[in-house]
């Protein structure tokens, strides 16, 4: 498996991936990503901001997700604490093929992240999700990351996770 800048031409395939995933959510009852967001215009300004990318296999995209090294606004007035205030990864929009199913794919992406950060020298990953999404709040406690309050993203409350790199 390969962590890598997404290309322009797989929008298309990009945006199947983030349909199944909002799909997932909304069979799992969770409220996130149920009103419109993300979409492709997003995948399109996460491309043309180098923060789009995708974990491939074999040819096949497995998983797309926006990884950002550079600070989020809305992380600036978080209620509670970040472990660290220097640099930091952020992470949004992680979604798995249907296709990886059984693959573990959002560990091995964390992980391939975190290797980033490591090659790169940033020394924590920061992420953010709904309380209501299950799967992505398992990956937190299973990887390690610490919650660390909460924050807000178009009015809405998040929890907010970091971790350090070593």
């Amino acid at each position: 498996m390969t962590l890598r800048p997404a290309r322009t031409e797989e929008l298309p395939a990009i945006w199947a991936i983030l349909q199944f995933a909002i799909e997932q959510r909304r069979l799992d009852g969770s409220a996130q990503w149920q009103d419109g967001y993300p979409n492709p215009d997003t995948v399109r300004d996460d491309m043309q901001h180098g923060a789009a990318y995708v974990v491939e296999e074999d040819g096949e995209l497995l998983l797309y997700a926006a990884v950002l090294f550079e600070p989020e606004p809305a992380y600036e007035a978080i209620e509670g604490r970040w472990l660290t205030n220097g640099p930091y990864v952020v992470l949004h929009r992680v979604a798995a093929s249907p296709k990886a199913k059984g693959k573990g794919i959002a560990s091995t992406f964390f992980r391939m992240v975190e290797d980033l950060c490591r090659e790169r020298g940033v020394p924590s990953i920061k992420v953010d999700t709904n309380f209501d999404n299950a799967p992505m709040l398992r990956i937190m406690d299973k990887l390690g990351y610490t919650y660390c309050g909460e924050v807000y993203f178009r009015g809405k409350a998040r929890r907010a996770y970091e971790k350090l790199i070593r």
